[in-house]
């Protein structure tokens, strides 16, 4: 296992918090506002590269504190030019983000914690332990790394950011928007709030905060069933988070932010697949404006559920346009190299 760096992460500070630190080492406070430029919009991890800084000021930033930096372990190609990355972090935690290449968009899906403490099952990240959160500097790495590959694999950089990777992106809620906040920012990597969208299993008080905070970056929640009783069974948060529970902090956050509310939804097999369940969906749907994404099932070894058939689905899906809901069927991407929906799980050793 690599040796844990004792010093301060620098990334960890903001940009008040730096100019304070500099000015106890004797450093000019403006100082600060170079090295933040370094750090968060050219996304610099050597405090050698900060040329504009004097070499003696880069030995005292060494010598005071690190750059966790988040590094490729080993990267996969999927047939459909999806690529997964296995990330290593500076403890030797390994996390799993991909690049999803379309011909509208090129979307990168980070996660927000090593592992998941919330046992979906269906979910093979699920089936892991939750080791601890992804700092907000990491997770702004993996945007960085996976924009790079896009870049050099398909001359195009990013358009979007789904926080749909590994673990339940509001129970690291302060790292999440913090990394957002850099991501966002004019003297971050200056990307949109509309390109970015956080995925929840739901987290009934965490909507809420969301809507405190007025984020402007969007929401999906991960339903799969709009009913308690099955829900509870395939997703344990359900229980202390009932669907009447996660409606009103719905409409909680829809009525502090105005933000449209996508909705996830994966068609099981002789599960939720009837238009029983589509009517149930339906009903859910008008508690705030929103709109329905299909999503098609990848099987994982610790689970059992399959994918409802194609027809079914389909009629399904026009149940939900035939009252008025904007649904769209999503096709899955990097299923080869299990880098698809609900299949991101370490199998490797850093």
């Amino acid at each position: 296992m690599d040796k844990i760096n004792k010093k301060l992460d620098i990334r960890s500070l903001s940009l008040n918090e730096l100019k304070n630190q500099l000015e106890s080492l004797g450093e000019k406070s403006f100082r600060a506002k170079q090295i933040y430029e370094w750090l968060w919009e050219k996304s610099c991890t050597d405090f050698d590269e900060m040329s504009n800084l004097s070499k003696s000021l880069r030995e005292v930033l060494k010598e005071k504190f690190c750059i966790n930096a988040v590094k490729i372990n080993t990267s996969q190609l999927s047939e459909d030019r999806t690529i997964k990355n296995a990330f290593k972090l500076y403890d030797s935690n390994i996390i799993e983000g991909v690049l999803i290449p379309t011909t509208e968009r090129m979307t990168a899906c980070v996660s927000s914690q090593v592992g998941c403490s919330l046992s979906c099952k269906f979910c093979a990240t699920g089936y892991m332990d939750r080791k601890r959160n992804v700092n907000a500097d990491e997770i702004y790495d993996q945007v960085v790394l996976i924009n790079r590959q896009a870049e050099e694999n398909y001359k195009k950089p990013l358009t979007n950011i789904v926080y749909m990777g590994m673990g339940e992106p509001l129970l690291n809620y302060s790292n999440v928007l913090r990394s957002i906040d850099r991501i966002t920012a004019p003297d971050g990597l200056n990307i949109a709030s509309r390109r970015i969208t956080v995925s929840t299993a739901g987290i009934a008080k965490m909507i809420k905060k969301l809507g405190d905070d007025e984020v402007r970056f969007n929401l999906a929640l991960s339903l799969h069933a709009a009913n308690d009783k099955k829900r509870n069974k395939i997703m344990p948060i359900n229980e202390q988070n009932t669907l009447e529970a996660l409606a009103e902090a719905l409409k909680y956050y829809y009525a502090k932010t105005n933000n449209p509310v996508t909705y996830e939804y994966i068609v099981f097999n002789d599960f939720n697949d009837e238009l029983s369940d589509a009517a149930e969906l339906a009903a859910f749907c008008k508690h705030v404006p929103c709109k329905v994404n299909i999503i098609e099932y990848n099987p994982i070894s610790f689970a059992s559920y399959t994918n409802a058939n194609v027809d079914k689905v389909e009629v399904f899906a026009e149940f939900l346009r035939k009252k008025g809901i904007n649904t769209y069927v999503r096709k899955s991407r990097g299923k080869d190299i299990d880098a698809a929906c609900g299949q991101l799980a370490v199998k490797e050793k850093a």
